[in-house]
């Protein structure tokens, strides 16, 4: 005879995972690599952008109960949430600085994935989706920037539309395209508005879920060659939950308390109505636009409003060609080496930047040597030759001290990121009226 079994020993039956474990293992798999967990892997990025933007859908639907969006009332009622609505200041300040950090983090999660080389094969693909993403993002920030129909707004968007004009041939067309008219109007905020509330986040979405699923499909984080354990090659796996999602969870709260004190801090701008008759002096972008402004200074319109933004979305996409057959190897430049050379490049190109922005203020301004030639074709000439070839330098110098093809492709990036960044500091904090350069 069989002994009896005691019913209370009998084993449990499996346990269905709840509605939150399946929307867990959905975005993530069961187990993961633990030399993927420490925060300098990923600095939680990724996770920060997704959750600035859940922190600026929740915001904005709040102000939308609120908002109207025409030319007459938008900018009473967004006076009317600041001064009148319990916690409106506080919505509307959350919301603006979400934005602006989406941006930032968006960015900056960008470059973590080329300087750990996860823009190459076989994760190109993830790349692209993540230089879109970018391009979605700033365009949504942009859409909105308009809506409180302030001075500052009208002016940033005018200014910044309008360098849509010296697009060779199709210039006018993408200038009324993109403001509904000649001029920004009611037309414009129209636009703007479907655009920011709806179409713009709308893409964001789905792409943020194919950008998961990219992540997913080749492995997760990329991780450094030789990390892990011999029994792996990706290291020894632990369970999602609780590893991942508690290290997930603080983040989220993180950048959730980041956001809340710059908006108990730093009121959002809001000046007076927009007034198309009135233009501030100096009429500036929004400042993630603000290096091109600055571009516009030194070069011809054509060129640095078209030509050089242009350029530097091409070469974004085409960084994972530019890596060769190399591997990616998951370390930070690549080497010890890549990180001095990548060093070296950006303080040549800040500094060079500097110089130059100074040296160019009174060529400018001069009279000119050559009948005919224009000020800004006769301004820019020696500043882009000057660029172009310390940027060329640097990658050759780069090669030449034994960098791999990667390494010499990084440097060469952080020198075009060190000069664009100068050019943007340039343009937010030391141009006055007329767009000449004073002291902070």
């Amino acid at each position: 005879m069989s002994p009896v079994t005691d019913p209370r020993e009998a084993p449990l039956p499996a346990r269905k995972p709840s509605g939150f474990s399946n929307l867990v293992l959905h975005l993530h798999p069961k187990l993961v690599p633990a030399a993927a967990l420490p925060l300098s892997r990923t600095f939680g990025l990724g996770g920060g952008a997704a959750v600035l933007f859940l922190i600026l859908a929740v915001t904005g639907s709040l102000l939308l109960v609120v908002y109207e969006p025409s030319p007459e009332r938008a900018h009473g009622t967004v006076t009317r949430l600041v001064d009148e609505v319990p916690f409106g200041a506080l919505v509307r300040n959350v919301h603006h600085w979400a934005a602006n950090g989406m941006v930032l983090v968006t960015l900056l999660h960008l470059l973590r994935v080329f300087y750990r080389g996860g823009h190459l094969p076989p994760r190109r693909g993830n790349w692209f989706a993540g230089v879109a993403l970018l391009l979605l993002v700033v365009a949504c920030a942009f859409t909105g920037y308009l809506l409180p129909w302030d001075q500052l707004a009208f002016w940033a968007v005018t200014i910044a539309t309008g360098m849509l004009e010296y697009a060779p041939m199709v210039g006018g067309l993408l200038l009324r395209a993109a403001r509904g008219g000649a001029d920004v109007g009611p037309a414009t905020l129209a636009r703007f508005f479907v655009l920011h509330v709806a179409i713009l986040p709308i893409a964001m979405l789905l792409l943020l879920a194919f950008h998961f699923w990219l992540v997913r499909k080749v492995g997760g984080v990329i991780l450094p060659e030789g990390s892990g354990d011999r029994a792996s090659p990706r290291g020894a796996l632990v369970p999602t939950s609780p590893n991942l999602t508690q290290r997930e969870g603080a983040m989220a709260l993180g950048v959730l308390a980041a956001v809340m004190v710059a908006a108990a801090l730093w009121d959002a701008p809001l000046l007076a109505q927009a007034n198309p008759g009135m233009s501030p002096n100096p009429a500036k972008a929004p400042w993630y636009f603000m290096g091109v402004q600055e571009l516009l200074v030194h070069l011809h319109p054509a060129l640095g409003a078209v030509g050089v933004p242009l350029l530097g979305v091409v070469l974004l996409l085409a960084l994972p060609a530019l890596g060769g057959r190399q591997p990616p190897t998951g370390r930070w430049f690549g080497s010890a080496r890549g990180a001095r050379h990548a060093l070296v490049a950006a303080a040549v190109g800040a500094v060079g930047t500097a110089a130059l922005v100074v040296a160019n203020e009174p060529l400018r301004r001069a009279p000119p040597w050559l009948p005919g030639i224009p000020p800004a074709v006769r301004s820019g000439a020696l500043p882009l030759a000057a660029m172009a070839m310390l940027l060329l330098g640097a990658a050759w110098l780069s090669r030449r001290r034994g960098a791999t093809r990667i390494e010499s492709v990084q440097s060469a990036v952080s020198f075009a990121l060190a000069s664009f960044g100068v050019l943007t500091l340039v343009g937010v904090f030391l141009r006055g009226q007329g767009m000449a350069l004073v002291l902070p």
